[in-house]
C-alpha cells in the first residue's frame, strides 16, 4: 500500500497540482494559444470561489464572517473533532469551539491551524494548566509578556478558556501575518507563511528555548492532519493552504491600494 503524502507533503501536492493545470494550460497548440489566459483564469477562479466559499474569514471582516452559515459548520466540526479525541465532553468542547473559531474568524486564521494549536500545547485542554516556563491555560500564552500588552483589552485571567483562546489567536494571528509582510510578494508560499508564524509563536526564533523547537511546526501540522477529520478531511489543502493564500492575496491587494 503506498504510503499517505505527509499534511506538507499534500499542501505542497496541492499548490502545485494548480500550478501545473496552469502551466499545461499555457503549452497547449496554437490553435488554442488564445485560449490559454482564460483557461488560466478559469482554474484561479475555481479554486478561489471554492476557498471562499469555505472560509468566508479570508475575504470578509469578523463580524461578517462569523454572521456566516460556514462559522456555524466550522464551529461544530471542531467541536466533534474535539470530542473525537476522547479527551473531553461535548458541552465543554462545544465551549472551546465557540471561542476558538470565532477569534480564528476574526483574525483571519484557518480554524483547523488553531486546533491543531491548541491540541499541541495543551493536549488535555487543562485550563489552568502551567508549563515549566510559565505558560498557562489552553494555548499556553505567557502572562509575563502578554498581559500587560493585551490585559485591559483581554482581561487577566489566562485560565478562563475564552480569555485564554482570545489571548492565544491573537498572538498566532500576529505572528502569522508578521512573517506574511516579512516574506518577498513574489514568493510568499503560504505554507511557509504558516511555518514561521508557528515558530514564533514557539519562541523557537534562536531554536534554544526548547530541544528541537524547529519541529513545532510539524507536530501542529501532524495534529491538524490526524485529529482535524470533521474540519478537513483529507483536503488539508483546502483546509489550510487554499484559504491562506487567498487571505494573503486579499492583503496584498489591500496594502497595494487596489
Amino acid at each position: 500500500m503506498a504510503k499517505k503524502p505527509s499534511l506538507i507533503g499534500q499542501l505542497t501536492l496541492g499548490i502545485a497540482s494548480v500550478a501545473a493545470i496552469v502551466v499545461a494550460a499555457s503549452q497547449v497548440k496554437p490553435v488554442f494559444v488564445a485560449q490559454a489566459p482564460v483557461v488560466q483564469r478559469l482554474v484561479a477562479a475555481s479554486w478561489r470561489d471554492s476557498a471562499a466559499a469555505r472560509a468566508p474569514w479570508a475575504l470578509a471582516d469578523g463580524d461578517s464572517a462569523v454572521a456566516t452559515v460556514q462559522f456555524e459548520r466550522d464551529r461544530k466540526a471542531f467541536a466533534n473533532d474535539l470530542v473525537a479525541t476522547g479527551r473531553i465532553d461535548s458541552t465543554r468542547a462545544n465551549d472551546i469551539a465557540t471561542y476558538a473559531v470565532r477569534e480564528a474568524y476574526k483574525k483571519h486564521l484557518p480554524p483547523a491551524l488553531v486546533f491543531g494549536v491548541l491540541l499541541t500545547e495543551n493536549s488535555t485542554f487543562k485550563s489552568k494548566a502551567k508549563s515549566n516556563v510559565g505558560a498557562v491555560g489552553l494555548m499556553q500564552v505567557y502572562p509575563k509578556v502578554w498581559v500587560p500588552t493585551l490585559g485591559k483589552i483581554f482581561g487577566k485571567n489566562l485560565r478562563d478558556d475564552e480569555t485564554n483562546l482570545r489571548y492565544g489567536v491573537h498572538i498566532l494571528s500576529h505572528y502569522v501575518y508578521t512573517a506574511a509582510k516579512k516574506a518577498d510578494d513574489a514568493t510568499q508560499n503560504p505554507t511557509d507563511v504558516v511555518r514561521t508564524g508557528l515558530l514564533r509563536y514557539n519562541g523557537c526564533v534562536h531554536g534554544t528555548n526548547t530541544p528541537n523547537c524547529k519541529t513545532y511546526p510539524d507536530k501542529v501540522l501532524a495534529a491538524v492532519e490526524q485529529y482535524a477529520v470533521a474540519q478537513c478531511g483529507t483536503d488539508v489543502n483546502g483546509c489550510i493552504a487554499q484559504p491562506m493564500r487567498l487571505r494573503l492575496d486579499e492583503t496584498q491587494k489591500d496594502q497595494a491600494g487596489l
